[in-house]
């Protein structure tokens, strides 16, 4: 690859990465331990996340099983979990946390589909404007270093590129949009 274009590829691969991550936390009606990624309690002073302070299992299919090593532990969790925004009230008997998930309804469905296909828009406008940087990068160089034929070239890569992500983005949203209306 092109070390002008290069540092561009890295910028869209990162933009997928994002998105994946940011689907991993859209819940589909399962329990996804991920959806717990972003969540940090205090820990002696320091915010530390969860899944460092806890042991975290899905012992069915609608629960997540949150258990402290510490049990002083258990009210810092619960604040965690209450104060974000997952939307589920934990339970706990002294030992473990439990977050139920209700059988999402369609209406909810249809709701989390439209959100996942905004948030793959908003990949695919990131992706547009990093192959718009790649394009003004090229034009620069051009002036200087590139000939004619070298920069519709590395042009063409960019948009086949581009093409390349934005057609990963599409079965991403696809795979997404199926995986929550499927009951």
């Amino acid at each position: 690859m092109n070390p002008i274009i290069e540092p561009f590829d890295t910028k869209m691969t990162k933009t997928i990465n994002n998105l994946d991550e940011e689907y991993a936390s859209i819940r589909a009606g399962r329990a996804n331990p991920h959806l717990l990624d972003k969540l940090h309690v205090d820990y002696y002073g320091t915010p530390s996340s969860i899944q460092s302070v806890a042991n975290i299992s899905v012992p069915e299919a609608r629960v997540i099983a949150i258990q402290p090593w510490e049990s002083r532990m258990i009210k810092e969790i619960e604040k965690a979990i209450l104060a974000s925004d997952i939307g589920i009230t934990p339970s706990n008997d002294g030992k473990i946390i439990r977050l139920t998930f209700p059988e999402l309804t369609e209406e909810r469905r249809k709701e989390l589909v439209k959100d996942v296909k905004k948030k793959g828009e908003a990949a695919k406008v990131a992706i547009r404007n990093i192959r718009r940087d790649a394009n003004d990068a090229i034009k620069k160089a051009s002036k200087a270093e590139l000939s004619e034929d070298e920069s519709k070239k590395l042009e063409n890569d960019v948009q086949k590129t581009t093409d390349k992500y934005i057609e990963t983005i599409d079965k991403m949203i696809d795979s997404k949009s199926k995986e929550i209306m499927t009951v």
